[in-house]
């Protein structure tokens, strides 16, 4: 299992072969709640082989469905899920996804996967980064409104001074190497004593730096993502001294981070994280309110889809959990059809509408419902 990225929904969106089967379900990661999970898990699949019985003999059913019902007793599988799974199957294909949140229990059958959780996710305003750090160590957290999941760091960012005077050492004895002669060699002796004396301490600026460039280069950069620091009050100011980092907030959780449950340091991290997101969603809002008021956009699902499909659509706002079963019939004109989304043949014509927006290079956020503008659960900010 892997975690979500953008190039796995990317992936997704280009699977043609059909028919796309979809099952999103949270998971507990501790027993006993973890061992009925598979239970529900095969009860979920349940919902996709009543579907594909609609349009396919049994026979082909259970081959189609194979890789699901294999799942069901992967122990190994059960043991590491995160706070929910996203799972994907199609003729030829089949991807399972940790999600670092918990998703509503849902299957579908149609012609193309259902994306719109995974979207939710990775397009949320909410979503943000904790590094807590001491003179000795550190950890990364990325976090959202509802949960807080340690981050895997790669090899190149130390996760304690030992690693990083490791790395240092290494650098200095290429460096060395370089040179060759008998003075290289000198040098490479000299460096290796140092490197293991005892009484080497490394200097706690030069150990924030290598974290802060690390974090920023490998996580905040790409990301975008607020960064907290979690920290004790001494190191807040060394920190953001050696930081370069336009996404860490001033504000940060002064506190020993190993010292807070899990629990507390994602309540902590929100307390400061909410004020920026809702200040985030009121601003998007404001645009849509403004581009509608000047006919520059529209809450109509049938012009939403027609601006999409015409690349006019700049901003898409989606509301978190809406479902409006139907199909776009043509893709050229965003012309759609409203139907039941029980029907193997038909999607989601929010998560369909989102993956022509995006296509056309447009933007999509979602939006939790009590904070949607509109109650059509659907409001586009046209480019033009």
């Amino acid at each position: 299992m892997e975690a979500l990225t953008k190039d796995i929904l990317q992936e997704l969106m280009d699977t043609k072969e059909g028919p796309h089967m979809s099952l999103y379900m949270s998971t507990h990661q501790t027993r006993p709640d973890n061992n009925k999970d598979p239970i529900r898990f095969k009860n979920i699949v349940g919902q996709l082989e009543a579907s594909l019985r609609l349009q396919h003999p049994p026979e082909i059913v259970e081959q189609k469905l194979q890789s699901f019902t294999n799942l069901v007793d992967d122990n190994d599988f059960w043991n590491h899920t995160y706070l929910g799974i996203a799972v994907f199957g199609a003729d030829g294909y089949f991807r399972t996804v940790g999600l670092q949140a918990p998703v509503d229990d849902f299957a579908i059958v149609a012609d193309t996967f259902h994306t719109k959780p995974l979207r939710q996710y990775l397009q949320s305003a909410d979503r943000y980064h904790v590094l807590g750090i001491s003179r000795h160590d550190m950890k990364l957290y990325e976090g959202n409104r509802h949960a807080l999941i340690e981050v895997k760091l790669p090899p190149d960012i130390p996760q304690t001074t030992e690693e990083a005077l490791a790395l240092e050492t290494a650098d200095q004895n290429m460096a060395v190497a370089s040179e060759g002669g008998m003075e290289g060699k000198v040098a490479r002796m000299q460096s290796n004593q140092i490197a293991v004396g005892e009484e080497l301490e490394m200097d706690v600026d030069k150990y924030f730096r290598i974290v802060a460039n690390g974090i920023y280069e490998h996580y905040s950069k790409p990301s975008k993502f607020k960064l907290i620091l979690a920290a004790l009050t001494e190191h807040h100011n060394a920190f953001h001294q050696v930081s370069h980092n336009p996404y860490l907030m001033e504000k940060g959780i002064t506190a020993n981070y190993k010292a807070l449950s899990r629990d507390k340091l994602a309540a902590m991290a929100w307390e400061i994280m909410e004020p920026e997101y809702l200040r985030g969603i009121q601003e998007v809002v404001e645009r849509f309110n403004q581009a509608k008021a000047n006919d520059y956009g529209t809450d109509d699902i049938y012009k939403a889809s027609a601006a999409a499909a015409g690349s006019r659509v700049d901003t898409l706002l989606l509301e978190s959990g809406r479902i409006i079963g139907g199909k776009i019939t043509d893709y050229a004109t965003g012309e759609l059809v409203l139907a039941d989304v029980n029907n193997p043949n038909v999607d989601d014509l929010l998560d369909d509408i989102a993956e022509v927006v995006v296509r056309f290079g447009g933007q999509v956020i979602m939006v939790p419902s009590e904070y949607m503008p509109v109650t059509s659960g659907i409001a586009a900010i046209f480019r033009y």
